[in-house]
């Protein structure tokens, strides 16, 4: 089923749908060139609660499945100054599947890292923080989700 966007927020059904939401998002007023699906590195699970700080431009995602937590993209470095505070749903799920989306710059480095997520709960869809990348080489981001 298609993203729906009735008077409240978005909503969706699948990973392509988040997708579709976060490329809408725009970070930084940039276009959004990839999108990668994220999944727990130690076993697979597809269901995370979410931890993010917008001052610092981080986020850790934590395996519901296992408990393994993963910083997302460069957030390893932030994350002892950060003031990591817990995602929630407006709905007050907090469980989530989770899309990172990537903006390039014309020399084909991350220039923002958008973090999309998708209620469990209600299929609500949201980014709920982004930053901006601005150092050289970044190719190590697009794996580190």
């Amino acid at each position: 089923m298609p993203v729906r966007k009735t008077a409240g927020p978005w909503q969706g059904d699948d990973f392509d749908d988040l997708a579709t939401y976060i490329r809408h998002h725009q970070a930084g007023g940039y276009p959004v060139q990839h999108v990668k699906d994220v999944g727990c590195r130690h076993c697979d699970g597809k269901t995370f609660h979410v931890t993010v700080d917008d001052e610092e431009g981080c986020a850790l995602i934590t395996c519901h499945d296992c408990q393994t937590g993963t910083p997302i993209a460069d957030s390893a470095d932030y994350l002892e100054d950060a003031d990591l505070e817990e995602c929630a749903c407006p709905c007050g799920g907090e469980t989530f599947t989770v899309g990172v989306g990537y903006a390039m710059n014309t020399d084909n480095e991350v220039r923002w890292i958008s973090l999309g997520l998708r209620c469990l709960t209600d299929g609500t869809l949201g980014v709920y923080t982004d930053w901006k990348i601005d150092y050289a080489p970044t190719a190590h981001l697009l794996s580190n989700a």
